[in-house]
């Protein structure tokens, strides 16, 4: 258990915002699911480029201390949760080989 009550690992959809105040994408998102593979890649050029935003807001962040350390928090698991839904496009682009 993390010091606040929750099990590791766990993520409050209140907790994950985006650097523009809305809340994000589910997890569990299977719109993209039935997207063509263009809209796909778009998709994934969109993602990337925010995780690579968040990136970047971290690291000035931690570059002027003192730093606020939950909103450091709340960026980590947006950048986690960016690479996660990367990583689930990126597989849907692979064909299915049939061995």
């Amino acid at each position: 258990m993390l010091p606040f009550g929750r099990a590791k690992g766990y993520t409050a959809q209140s907790d994950v915002t985006s650097p523009l105040g809305t809340s994000a994408p589910s997890m569990n998102d299977t719109t993209s699911d039935s997207l063509d593979a263009g809209a796909v890649e778009a998709k994934l050029e969109a993602l990337r480029s925010e995780h690579r935003d968040l990136d970047e807001v971290v690291d000035r962040l931690l570059a002027t201390p003192p730093f606020d350390q939950l909103q450091l928090q709340r960026l980590k698991k947006r950048k986690l949760g960016l690479k996660d839904q990367i990583l689930r496009l990126e597989s849907q682009l692979i064909p299915d080989i049939i061995a």
